[in-house]
C-alpha cells in the first residue's frame, strides 16, 4: 500500500473532506441565496427605473382620452420625447382599441396607427387580470424586460381604461453587474475554500495527531512493548483516552511481567521435574509437556505437541479418551521399548473452568521403575533369606531329632552330628551378621572411621595372612587343602587412600577368600596396584571357573551365587560381595568385575588417593 493510498484512507483525509465539503455546501447554498436575492433587488431596482413617473403617465392619459386623434399623438410623442431614461429601447403607447399612438424608437415611427401584435397589451386592454405586468424576452441571445403598464386604471380595475405604455428595457446592464458580483463571490469562494482545505488538514492533523499516538502505542503494546507514553497537554476527550492508555499499558505491562514471571517459574518447575507432566486440550491434543514426559515417551517436545495423548501414551486399544476424562483412578502405563525398560504410574486430573466445563486434562506420569525393581529385589531377599535360614535350620533339626531318637548314644555319631549342627549354627550366625551390617550399610549408621593409609601396605598385610595360611596348611599333612600361589604386581610409589582400614580389610578378605574358593589346585592369584592421574586401582585375579557373561551384571546383587551348591557346601552366605560393594561406594570407590568363562575373573576397586602424606601413616607391620 502506497504512503498516497493511505493518506486517502486515513481518518485525517476524511475529516478534512468532511470539512471541505461542508464549507462548498455552505458556499453554494450561501452563493445561491445570495445571487438569487441579489438578482430579485436589481430586477426590482431596474424596474423601478424603467417605470414611468406619474405625472408622465398622466399626460399620456390625457392625450390618450383627446378626442383629436393627431393632437393626443403629438402629445403622446412629445411626452417620450421627454424621456432621458438610458436603460429603456422602447416605449409604445397603445390605446385601448390596440391601435400604437407613440414610440421612442426612430425606427418604429411607421408602427404608429397599426395595431400592436403584444398579446400582453391585448389581454391588459380586454380587462384580462391573467396578463403579465413585466416578463422577459430573449432577442438575439439577450434578454429584455417588457413592463406593460395599464393607463388611468382605478383600485386595479382594468376596465375603460384608455391604453397601456409598453416599456421593453435590455437586462444586459443588471446581469453584467450580476455576474461580476459572481465572478467576485467565486474568487473568494476558492480563497475561501483554499483556506478552509488548509485549515481542515491542520485542524485534521490535530485532532487524528493524538489518535495516531494512541495508535502507534497499542501498536506496540500488542508486540510487547511498554516503553511508548503519549504525553498528555490537555483534558479533552483525546488527552483523556491518552490517559487511560497509559494507564492501560501500564497496567498490562505489570500483568504480562507477573503472567511471565508465573510462566517462567512454571517452565522451570516443569523442566526440572522428575515426573512427566503433560495438559491436553478437550480433543486430547498435548498442549504443553515437560522434558521429563517427553523423554518418558521418547519424543521431542516440539514433536509432541498437538498428538493425541492416546497415542502418545500407547493406550490404544487400552483406554479411551473419554474414559481417562470420566474415570480419574491412576493407571500403569508400560513404555518400555528395546532401549530401556520403564514402567509409569499415570495420574489423571480434569481442567474445569468456572462454569464446571471441562476444557482438557493433565496427566501426571511418576516412574516407579526403580520402586517396581526395588519392590522385586525386597521380594526376592525376603524370599532368599528365607530359603538361606531354612537350609541350615531344616539340617540343624534334622540332626537334632535324630540325636533324640537315639543317636547321641552312640559317642562317634553324636560327636559327628553335633558338628555338623555348629557350623550350621555359625553359618547362620555369620548371615545374620551380614544382614545386620547391610541393614547399617541402607541406613547410613555403619560405623566409619576413616584414615589416611598407605594402600601398599594394607594390599600387602591381607595377602600376607593368606600366605601364612597357605604355609600352616602345608605343614600340617594330616590336613592337606588347595594349594594356589599369590603373585603381586605392585606399583613401587607409596599410594594413599582415605578409608577405614577394617572395613576395606574385610572388602579385601572377601575377594581373596572367592579367588581362593574358586581358583583350581596349583592355580595363581594375581594381585595389582597401579596408579594413575587421579585414581588408585587393585585388583584380584583367579584361574578359576569366571562368571558367565548373563551374571556378571548380578554379581553383587545380595544372595546371589553362579554356582549355588557349590556355594553353600564351601559356607558361603551370598552376601560378601554386596557388603563389599557397599563398603566401597562408602569411600567414594568403585568395584568392578571382569571375566570369562571358564579362564578366570578379575575384580577391581578404584579409590580416590590423596597427594599429602600424613605425619603417622598406617603400619601394617
Amino acid at each position: 500500500m502506497t504512503a498516497m493510498t493511505k493518506f486517502f484512507q486515513s481518518i485525517r483525509f476524511r475529516i478534512a473532506l468532511v470539512f471541505v465539503l461542508l464549507m462548498i455546501i455552505a458556499l453554494e447554498l450561501l452563493g445561491a441565496f445570495f445571487v438569487r436575492q441579489m438578482e430579485q433587488q436589481n430586477l426590482a431596482t431596474f424596474q423601478q427605473q424603467i417605470t414611468l413617473p406619474k405625472y408622465l403617465t398622466d399626460q399620456i392619459t390625457t392625450a390618450l382620452r383627446d378626442k383629436d386623434t393627431d393632437t393626443g399623438n403629438h402629445q403622446i410623442q412629445d411626452v417620450l420625447s421627454g424621456l432621458n431614461n438610458t436603460n429603456i429601447q422602447e416605449a409604445q403607447v397603445i390605446d385601448k382599441n390596440g391601435t400604437i399612438r407613440g414610440t421612442i424608437s426612430v425606427s418604429g415611427q411607421q408602427t404608429i396607427g397599426q395595431k400592436t401584435t403584444d398579446i400582453n397589451a391585448q389581454k391588459a386592454l380586454a380587462g384580462d387580470q391573467s396578463y403579465l405586468q413585466t416578463r422577459t424576452i430573449n432577442e438575439g441571445g439577450d434578454r429584455k424586460e417588457l413592463m406593460t403598464t395599464p393607463l388611468g386604471a382605478t383600485n386595479g380595475r382594468l376596465k375603460d381604461i384608455p391604453g397601456v405604455i409598453v416599456v421593453k428595457a435590455s437586462l444586459s446592464p443588471v446581469y453584467k453587474n450580476i455576474n461580476n458580483v459572481m465572478k467576485l463571490f467565486i474568487i473568494a469562494g476558492l480563497v475561501a475554500l483554499i483556506a478552509s482545505i488548509a485549515l481542515a488538514l491542520f485542524l485534521a492533523r490535530t485532532l487524528t495527531r493524538p489518535i495516531e499516538q494512541i495508535n502507534e502505542q497499542t501498536t506496540k503494546i500488542a508486540d510487547g512493548d511498554y516503553s511508548m507514553v503519549n504525553h498528555i497537554y490537555g483534558s479533552d476527550e483525546l488527552s483523556q483516552l491518552a490517559m487511560s492508555v497509559n494507564e492501560l499499558s501500564m497496567r498490562i505491562e505489570e500483568s504480562t511481567e507477573t503472567v511471565n514471571a508465573e510462566r517462567n517459574r512454571l517452565d522451570s518447575v516443569l523442566t526440572h521435574m522428575a515426573d512427566g507432566v503433560l495438559a491436553a486440550n478437550r480433543r486430547g491434543e498435548v498442549t504443553i509437556i515437560n522434558q521429563a514426559a517427553a523423554d518418558f515417551v521418547g519424543v521431542d517436545r516440539e514433536e509432541a505437541l498437538g498428538k493425541n495423548v492416546i497415542d502418545l501414551l500407547h493406550l490404544k486399544n487400552k483406554r479411551t479418551l473419554r474414559e481417562m476424562l470420566e474415570n480419574l483412578d491412576d493407571f500403569r502405563v508400560d513404555l518400555s521399548d528395546d532401549s530401556k525398560d520403564l514402567l509409569v504410574q499415570a495420574y489423571v486430573s480434569l481442567i474445569k473452568r468456572q462454569s464446571g466445563f471441562i476444557s482438557g486434562l493433565v496427566v501426571v506420569l511418576h516412574n516407579i521403575t526403580e520402586q517396581q525393581r526395588i519392590d522385586s529385589e525386597r521380594r526376592m531377599f525376603v524370599s532368599n533369606v528365607s530359603h538361606e535360614l531354612r537350609t541350615p535350620l531344616t539340617s540343624v533339626r534334622s540332626y537334632v531329632d535324630a540325636l533324640a531318637e537315639g543317636a547321641i548314644n552312640d559317642p562317634d555319631m553324636a560327636q559327628n552330628f553335633l558338628g555338623v549342627v555348629q557350623d550350621e549354627t555359625q553359618r547362620m550366625i555369620r548371615m545374620i551378621n551380614d544382614l545386620l551390617e547391610l541393614s547399617r550399610l541402607d541406613q547410613g549408621t555403619m560405623d566409619v572411621k576413616l584414615e589416611v593409609i598407605n594402600l601398599n601396605s594394607l594390599f600387602n598385610f591381607v595377602l600376607n595372612r593368606f600366605d601364612m595360611i597357605l604355609e600352616n596348611d602345608a605343614k600340617n599333612d594330616e590336613s592337606p587343602s588347595k594349594r594356589y600361589n599369590i603373585l603381586r604386581e605392585f606399583t613401587k610409589e607409596d599410594v594413599w587412600v582415605e578409608v577405614d582400614p577394617d572395613k576395606f580389610t574385610q572388602v579385601l578378605d572377601n575377594i581373596m577368600n572367592n579367588a581362593v574358593k574358586y581358583s583350581p589346585d596349583g592355580g595363581t592369584i594375581t594381585a595389582r596396584l597401579i596408579k594413575t592421574k587421579t585414581r588408585a586401582i587393585l585388583s584380584i585375579s583367579d584361574q578359576g571357573l569366571g562368571i558367565p557373561r548373563k551374571d556378571l551384571d548380578n554379581i553383587f546383587n545380595r544372595f546371589f551365587r553362579v554356582d549355588k551348591s557349590r556355594s553353600r557346601a564351601q559356607g558361603g552366605t551370598g552376601l560378601g560381595l554386596a557388603i563389599s560393594k557397599e563398603v566401597v561406594e562408602k569411600f567414594n570407590g568403585r568395584i568392578w568385575v571382569d571375566s570369562v568363562e571358564n579362564k578366570g575373573s578379575t575384580f577391581y576397586i578404584s579409590l580416590a588417593y590423596v597427594d599429602e602424606v600424613p605425619e603417622d601413616d598406617w603400619d601394617a607391620e
